[in-house]
């Protein structure tokens, strides 16, 4: 029953019991003024009732509205939540991607260089994640002299054309030395030779098909020994060239999982004076254009 058709129903109640208080004494008004005394009594518990069910939906109505205002937030919260999630799964997927392609491009560097590893003309090393192509003085050079030989022309004609598949790299040619004093006109000491040693290669590479602008050189001298310098045969694979292929600071490649690879197609020979550091740390830098 609507508030309206209620305050209709106890004006006619109250006009009837009023006519029946002019003076009506009838007993059929008596019992009709009664009946309707009831019947007003009736409504007026039921509108009670109806009242506090009408006050129980309202406040239920404004708690649902709190909900529903409260989990629209949480939705707009988990959406934006969600989404950064997406952008950061997407990136994770094209860096995965990213390594998977240098991986695999390694890998078949490695292999162009089985036959001059099996050769002995150079060795190829995982050094601190970087990947090393390492060429002996003997292949290169005659002692003491930083001119490139016939022999070791051609090894960096091969290499030339095998690194140069590798694209936006950069590289670091590294002249080392033995610990045995030179002292020439030419070079004073290691450094100078390891130095000059290093410049000619990168220059030859680079007039062979690689990239000068990507190209740059060092001599570290005796610092970064790879094996002792007690023995002959230590002192010889001391005195190396290193081509040290750059991590681009964008990509950092993993390159774990290629050491057991490299491992198993190096010369069967141990470094005396165990793992090599990082071969840009050196002292002396040029750059080659």
């Amino acid at each position: 029953m609507t508030r309206q058709a209620y305050r209709c129903t106890i004006a006619a109640t109250s006009f009837c019991l009023a006519l029946a208080a002019v003076g009506c004494g009838s007993a059929e008004l008596e019992a009709e003024n009664r009946r309707l005394q009831d019947e007003l009594s009736a409504l007026q518990s039921q509108h009670g009732d109806l009242e506090s069910r009408f006050a129980a939906l309202e406040q239920s109505n404004r708690e649902m509205l709190e909900r529903l205002r409260a989990a629209g937030a949480d939705v707009e919260n988990l959406e934006g939540v969600r989404a950064a999630l997406e952008r950061e799964l997407d990136e994770a997927r094209r860096r995965e991607e990213q390594q998977r392609a240098r991986l695999s491009a390694f890998r078949r560097m490695l292999e162009q260089f089985r036959d001059m590893i099996a050769a002995g003309q150079l060795r190829v090393r995982i050094v601190r994640g970087k990947m090393v192509v390492e060429l002996p003085e003997g292949v290169l050079f005659d002692s003491g002299r930083a001119e490139i030989k016939d022999e070791g022309q051609e090894t960096l004609r091969q290499v030339a054309q095998i690194l140069a598949q590798i694209p936006n790299r950069e590289f670091l040619i590294v002249g080392h030395t033995d610990n045995v004093p030179i002292r020439s006109r030419r070079y004073p000491s290691n450094w100078e030779l390891s130095a000059a040693r290093g410049v000619v290669v990168a220059r030859f590479l680079a007039e062979n098909g690689m990239n000068a602008e990507r190209l740059g050189a060092a001599g570290y001298a005796d610092t970064q020994p790879v094996a002792s310098n007690d023995a002959d045969e230590g002192r010889a694979q001391n005195r190396r060239i290193e081509i040290v292929l750059m991590p681009n600071l964008d990509e950092l490649p993993d390159l774990s999982s290629l050491e057991q690879e490299v491992s198993s197609r190096a010369p069967a020979q141990e470094d005396a004076a165990g793992e090599q550091p990082e071969a840009e740390a050196g002292a002396a830098q040029g750059q080659e254009g």
